[in-house]
């Protein structure tokens, strides 16, 4: 599913990417969404039903495939392939996120609840949106508002 713009910020998708360092080991890529209200329910059965959980620990393999066209995200697909979420606006990746997730073959899933992302973040300069952000994230997985799971990475064309 398209997230639905023009429908009065119902049903609107958030959808960032990050790349997280690690205690050992390589880097890995990330994948935060959003989903707007309307639609929230829906993505978090097919979330949970492509093996997400609460996110707490290690994010468990999922079912889940996270595609790029390039260096520009294309879909989540969700539920074994019976669910395709697509951004409605361009989403480019780093060069140090697409060699995040090709050297792991997988990307980290994080869905967030309705009102996570802070409304002002893209007023901020980086570090401080980054740091806004962080604390958002960290609230929300701390209130068990979380899911997460990892996803095989697929390059679908350049």
């Amino acid at each position: 599913m398209a997230d639905e713009a023009g429908d009065g910020g119902a049903a609107p998708m958030v959808w960032a990417l990050a790349v997280r360092a690690t205690a050992a080991g390589p880097p890995f890529a990330e994948l935060i969404v959003e989903i707007g209200p309307r639609l929230y329910t829906e993505f978090v059965e097919s979330a949970v039903d492509s093996g997400f959980v609460l996110a707490a620990g290690e994010p468990p393999a999922s079912t889940a495939v996270v595609g790029l066209h390039g260096d520009v995200l294309s879909r989540l697909v969700l539920v074994g392939g019976r669910q395709l979420w697509e951004p409605s606006s361009e989403v480019r990746a780093s060069p140090g996120w697409v060699a995040a997730a090709e050297g792991r073959a997988a990307v980290v899933v994080l869905v967030v609840p309705p009102g996570t992302w802070p409304p002002d973040l893209m007023d901020l300069a980086p570090e401080q949106g980054a740091e806004v952000l962080g604390r958002s994230l960290e609230a929300a997985r701390a209130a068990g508002a979380v899911l997460h799971g990892t996803a095989a990475y697929a390059q679908l064309g350049p």
